[in-house]
């Protein structure tokens, strides 16, 4: 006897059953962290406009300050911050320490390129006006820590302590009695147990990057928050295409590795100098290139004018949200705000140029 089977309805095949698709494991594995902590929040749309070099100079800023994270960590293993010895356990970090002097390269040029990158974020910034509302307080936290990296370059050069990092902390120390109370931490007479040698050092690899980090968490959720300010030249901004930021940190990604091939040439081919243990009572040296805008005021006004020159610059940066409050964002449109900027950043270009080709060696 034969058994027929039932033909199909509607002619569909009787070994077709629906197929679950199960996600592989990577997949599965990464579900599972970001349902625990939230990595895919980081897919929030960026404008096209931000995806190019300059809108990327701050995530270029934050590659450097991560370098200087990991090269400082290793180094700390073998710095030592007393006095008597820190010149020479620098010393010895380059000359006995298995890639010493490469980590130090490496940091040395990474702190430059913080601050350069950093001043150039800053003038993207202003020149886009993206610091208008809401963003004047994204602005007044990026400032924050501008102020932050030139502190962390003026430690980082006294703590090698030879005549440089001396003659720096010498300035340091006048400009703090000039303050009054509001400088006493700056000066010996904090404290006589801890050398102050030790106390910034602790600003330098403690204090100064842990603020740094926590402004920029703070940073990156107001950035989040407000979104990336349009571009002023975009009539719409709605009509331009957007992009997960996860895309986004892929390109700064590219550019960071630039950057890290050019700091590790600059670290091999141009090792930073350490000078000789310093010699009281003597100026022979001349500052990093940062300090040469207001280097030349201690001569022609005195120590004091150290202090009113960098209140002034900063208090400068720090009010021009409150200072540029016309509706406008086009560089053209804001006439007043740019030739301010322009007087401003050119005064401080030529007191850098004539230090540079006058005073050569230092004072």
């Amino acid at each position: 006897m034969t058994t027929h089977r039932p033909e199909p309805a509607d002619g569909v095949s009787p070994d077709t059953t629906p197929q679950v698709h199960r996600p592989g494991r990577l997949r599965r594995a990464v579900d599972a962290v970001d349902e625990r902590m939230g990595i895919k929040a980081l897919a929030y749309p960026v404008p096209e406009h931000a995806n190019n070099l300059t809108w990327s100079l701050g995530g270029l800023t934050v590659v450097s300050f991560v370098t200087l994270l990991v090269t400082g960590i290793y180094m700390a293993q073998f710095y030592s911050p007393a006095p008597e010895v820190a010149n020479q356990s620098v010393r010895d970090l380059v000359t006995r320490v298995w890639l010493g002097g490469f980590a130090r390269g490496l940091h040395y040029w990474a702190a430059q390129a913080m601050f350069v990158f950093a001043l150039l974020h800053l003038l993207r910034v202003f020149f886009h006006a993206s610091y208008k509302k809401p963003r004047e307080g994204n602005w007044i936290i990026g400032s924050a820590m501008f102020l932050l990296t030139f502190l962390a370059v003026f430690t980082g050069t006294v703590i090698k302590w030879d005549q440089e990092g001396y003659e720096a902390l010498a300035h340091n120390v006048e400009v703090a009695k000039l303050l009054g109370g509001l400088g006493v931490w700056f000066t010996p007479e904090l404290t006589d147990r801890v050398p102050i040698v030790l106390r910034l050092y602790v600003a330098h690899a403690v204090i100064v990057p842990g603020l740094i980090l926590l402004l920029f968490v703070w940073h990156a959720l107001l950035v989040k928050r407000h979104k990336i300010s349009p571009h002023p030249a975009i009539p719409d901004p709605k009509e331009e295409v957007a992009e997960p930021f996860t895309a986004h940190l892929k390109r700064v990604g590219a550019f960071g590795l630039v950057l890290l091939g050019v700091l590790t040439l600059l670290a091999v081919l141009v090792p930073p100098v350490l000078g000789p243990t310093p010699v009281e009572g003597i100026e022979i040296t001349r500052p990093l290139w940062m300090f040469w805008w207001f280097f030349p005021m201690e001569e022609w006004f005195g120590v004091a004018s150290i202090a009113y020159v960098i209140v002034a610059v900063f208090g400068l940066i720090f009010l021009v949200p409150f200072l540029d409050r016309s509706p406008h964002r086009l560089w053209r449109e804001r006439k007043g705000a740019m030739a301010a900027a322009a007087v401003l950043l050119l005064g401080l270009i030529a007191v850098t140029v004539e230090v540079w080709v006058n005073n050569p060696k230092g004072h």
